[in-house]
């Protein structure tokens, strides 16, 4: 496959500049800069045991929810505890 790729001036130097750095010619930057985003795991993919978990288990999207809320909530409460303990 082959693709063309319109750069403004200045994101053409950018890359150039950051292929360099690399020790790399545009062409094998860019083509590594492909690779690498295609070997990441989508966000569907990083959360399909947790979905399937909770399809097992018979938890309902609103349970879901709220399990998410309680967990912010305890979070931020403690970063809250934190911060006023080191005051």
């Amino acid at each position: 496959m082959t693709l063309e790729i319109r750069l403004a001036p200045n994101e053409e130097a950018r890359l150039r500049d950051r292929a360099a750095a690399a020790g790399q010619d545009v062409q094998t930057f860019v083509l590594e800069a492909v690779f690498e985003k295609l070997d990441r795991p989508t966000f569907a993919e990083l959360l399909a045991p947790v979905h399937e978990g909770v399809r097992r288990s018979g938890t309902g999207a609103d349970q879901v929810d709220a399990l998410a809320d309680q967990a912010r909530e305890e979070y931020w409460a403690e970063r809250r505890a934190d911060l006023n303990s080191n005051s």
